[in-house]
């Protein structure tokens, strides 16, 4: 399976912005984009040239790109997808984005990061509808139930999420019942939902190119 490798503090510091890619460790004092605010290289310190248009596009789909964790074949063939449905395109692809099982995994709480969701999937601690799956890619369909299998529940690495997810907000599209540790894709969400700032319409600008 391909996988990006690259040391995720460094993706933060290229693109100027804090993704949240270590979970917990981003909130923390050992965060290296809030000890090193500059570009990661010999160069970071350096003053940047200005950046073009297609720099601005291109930096746009990247940090989308890099906080779902996806590789760029893996991001141009959503994008594909998103370009055939009905309606904006940039709106489906952050909505199929969002529909992804890891980020689901994730954004319930029963991991810190997606790459811990990702990998969390990948070792087939949960269910979907009572059937194991352990695909990170896999598209929810409203309705569909997330459940952590019997053998997983005692888990420190899933109860530890659970612990620290346990006073942040709950997207509308789903639903969690703490108890059964059990959550519900309720529906897909709409872009105003997505707690996570981007423009997608510069994405579409640099793919339409």
């Amino acid at each position: 399976m391909a996988r990006n490798s690259e040391a995720v503090c460094r993706t933060c510091r290229r693109e100027g912005k804090k993704l949240f890619l270590k979970g917990e460790r981003c909130m923390g004092p050992k965060c290296a984009f809030d000890r090193k605010g500059y570009g990661p290289g010999m160069h970071g310190r350096t003053r940047r040239r200005k950046v073009s248009e297609y720099g601005h596009q291109l930096r746009e789909k990247q940090k989308i790109r890099e906080t779902y964790g996806l590789l760029e074949r893996q991001f141009r063939r959503f994008f594909r997808v998103a370009q055939r449905q009905k309606g904006v395109t940039g709106d489906n692809l952050m909505a199929m984005l969002e529909s992804r099982l890891d980020n689901v995994v994730y954004r319930i709480g029963f991991a810190n990061s997606r790459r811990q969701a990702r990998q969390l999937v990948c070792h087939r601690h949960f269910m979907v509808n009572d059937q194991i799956v352990d695909i990170p890619s896999y598209i929810l369909q409203p309705s569909d139930r997330i459940r952590v299998r019997d053998r997983s529940k005692k888990m420190a690495v899933i109860h530890d999420a659970m612990q620290r997810a346990r006073d942040a907000k709950m997207m509308p599209n789903l639903e969690l019942d703490k108890a059964k540790m059990e959550g519900i894709y309720l529906e897909v969400p709409n872009r105003s939902e997505i707690p996570f700032e981007a423009n997608e319409q510069l994405v579409v600008e640099l793919y339409s190119r």
